[in-house]
């Protein structure tokens, strides 16, 4: 049989790239700026707990990952699990809705980060207007654009340069806070601070929840690069377990360094840099105005490194969706030369700046903070058609291709999918309550109702099901039965 002449994706991020564009994903701006919302949350400094929840929620949801993409290695990661688990009822269902969403909520993760540097870059220029604030953001946009217009061999060594700043940065910060720590402020709590009785206590925790997840979102980035990752059997659960216990560690030390430093009280005034940019007041209370502005640098780096690796790895969800005629046709093109898809980098790139640029004109800064509405419209989205989704893809595919190679099987299984499944559903369960007048839930269900539409529409034009037979297609079961090339090893 001929090797097809299809442009293919290659396979050029190893182990340590592959960690590396995870770890820059997940840390970025995130816990710079979500500190405050954190301790707004709890109430106090006993927010950690919300790290505490988010880490455990991240490993279990990551073990799902971890198995879903060592036997499915494909580009799009969530997409190819739910159209090989739920091709047998459904037909291609649910991976349309699952790139429908995604083109929603990755590049609202995007521009969260670009909010974030933003925000950060305040610190240096107090006296930035609205309208220079978006002119910057859009050029960041734009910059990561161009960086990413290149062979993803190339696109590693930028992302392990950023990934080295994104640690000198949470270093320094965490050696500045242990320098200064102050016990009495991190760990004393409030009177009452736990009332495991009291419904205040489990909306805050949900809200940290959410919080705490977002802050670890990007374990799964070299899922979504399954195609261009080496061995991708061994390497990719790796980077996944890799990345979230390494995050987790530099969590927990940012938070409890940065309480013993800035008063928690001081954080819920949104007059006071602490309430902004907290890692550079750290910075400025401990080594002084100059090493805050050098640190804040580093941080606007790390963001940076943040949106350039999410991009990286949103713009390939479209790619192996295109290729199977279950989204527009022309985000299966490759750029001739680079070997990269072109218009679903730059589509994510410009919704990520128009989510940008739509977040800092809505919502109040006391009681809606536009960063905390991005966050909770995202997660919710994100909730129903990539996580409950994928944690039953690993049990229906057990079910349905107990052949298929699986050179990571979960750990307890299915421990961690019942409580990956018992996390999402709390913070699911509980985004109204914790943003009230933001109606999450109901934008949700409405997106995912549209998607449905927007299906039966296309399914009819392409004659697929419920308008068509179903197409069953076990790709990865049937390639493993064939040689592979040399190449593609």
């Amino acid at each position: 049989m001929s090797e097809s002449p299809t442009p293919r994706l290659s396979r050029r991020v190893g182990l340590f790239q592959a960690t590396a564009i995870n770890m820059s994903q997940m840390c970025g701006i995130g816990p710079f700026v979500t500190i405050p919302l954190m301790v707004a949350a709890f109430g106090g400094p006993q927010a950690v707990i919300g790290w505490v929840v988010g880490a455990l929620l991240a490993l279990a949801d990551g073990l799902v990952w971890a198995e879903l993409g060592a036997s499915l290695p494909g580009s799009g990661g969530t997409y190819v699990y739910l159209r090989e688990a739920f091709q047998y009822r459904s037909g291609k269902l649910m991976p349309f809705l699952f790139v429908w969403t995604a083109m929603l909520f990755i590049p609202l993760i995007m521009s969260t980060g670009v909010q974030g540097m933003v925000q950060y870059l305040g610190y240096l220029w107090p006296g930035m207007t609205t309208l220079q604030g978006d002119i910057v953001g859009v050029a960041v946009v734009a910059l990561v654009i161009v960086l990413l217009w290149r062979k993803v061999e190339n696109i590693g060594r930028i992302t392990v340069a950023m990934w080295a700043v994104m640690i000198v940065a949470v270093a320094v910060v965490i050696l500045a806070a242990f320098t200064h720590f102050h016990p009495s402020l991190a760990f004393t709590w409030p009177a009452h601070a736990i009332q495991l009785t009291h419904g205040s206590f489990w909306i805050g925790f949900a809200s940290g929840l959410t919080i705490g997840i977002y802050d670890y979102l990007g374990y799964n980035t070299t899922a979504y690069m399954g195609a261009e990752i080496k061995n991708p059997g061994r390497v990719l659960p790796r980077s996944v377990i890799y990345s979230i216990v390494a995050i987790m560690g530099i969590y927990l030390l940012l938070q409890i360094g940065v309480l013993g430093v800035v008063r928690w009280q001081d954080m819920l005034n949104p007059g006071n840099v602490a309430s902004q940019s907290v890692a550079s007041a750290v910075m400025e209370k401990t080594f002084g105005k100059g090493a805050a502005d050098v640190v804040t640098v580093l941080i606007l780096i790390t963001a940076f490194a943040s949106v350039f690796t999410g991009l990286l790895g949103g713009s390939r969800v479209p790619f192996d969706a295109a290729r199977d005629r279950v989204f527009f046709r022309s985000f299966g093109k490759l750029h001739p030369k680079h070997n990269f898809p072109v218009l679903g980098l730059v589509s994510m790139g410009v919704i990520t700046a128009a989510g940008f640029v739509l977040a800092r004109h809505v919502g109040n800064a006391a009681t809606h903070p536009p960063l905390g509405v991005l966050i909770t419209l995202l997660t919710t989205v994100m909730v129903i058609i990539q996580a409950l989704a994928q944690i039953a893809a690993v049990t229906v595919l057990r079910r349905r291709q107990p052949n298929l190679a699986r050179p990571y099987k979960m750990l307890l299984y299915p421990l961690p999918s019942v409580v990956a499944g018992i996390g999402w559903l709390v913070i699911y369960g509980w985004a109204d309550k914790a943003n009230p007048g933001v109606h999450p839930i109901e934008w949700s269900l409405a997106w995912v109702a549209l998607g449905v539409v927007a299906y039966l529409i296309w399914s009819r034009v392409e004659k697929s099901w419920p308008f068509g037979p179903k197409e069953i297609h076990e790709e990865y079961l049937t390639a493993q039965e064939q040689p592979v090339p040399a190449a593609s090893r």
